[in-house]
């Protein structure tokens, strides 16, 4: 679990009533769990808040208007995903528009892209190439 300082926490706390629009319309689509994926709103990282967060996949979710586009704004989204990365998190950016157009296909391509991070569940414990697992109070 990543978390922040107690500053940053506020600030987290603070900005989730002040959500843009496509930000929002987002968290309407991840709230309800798609392909059973929690998310979390504004949650705070470091010394950043992310726009959303999924543990289970280790993905920042970042939606990215018209405040990223300056110079200043780009260094510190670069800075940001460098110190995600550093934790083992990767970020995705959405552009604001892209949710304004399509909220499905974000949303499906959300998931696709926690799917693959995800570990796979599907895998068995025990491999049966390896032998027979080991009775119960053995050590391997």
């Amino acid at each position: 679990m990543i978390t922040g300082p107690r500053s940053t926490v506020k600030l987290a706390r603070k900005l989730r009533g002040e959500m843009t629009l496509p930000e929002t319309l987002l968290w309407r689509e991840l709230r309800k769990r798609p392909s059973d994926f929690k998310f979390r709103r504004q949650h705070p990282a470091g010394d950043y808040v992310l726009d959303f967060y999924c543990a289970k996949a280790r993905l920042a979710i970042e939606v990215d208007g018209r405040a990223h586009d300056s110079v200043a704004a780009s260094s510190k989204d670069h800075n940001r995903s460098a110190f995600l990365r550093s934790r083992g998190i990767a970020t995705t950016r959405i552009p604001a528009q892209a949710i304004l157009d399509d909220i499905e296909a974000v949303v499906t391509r959300v998931v696709q892209i926690c799917d693959s991070r995800s570990p796979s569940l599907t895998e068995p414990l025990h491999h049966p190439a390896d032998g027979p697992p080991p009775r119960l109070g053995e050590d391997v």
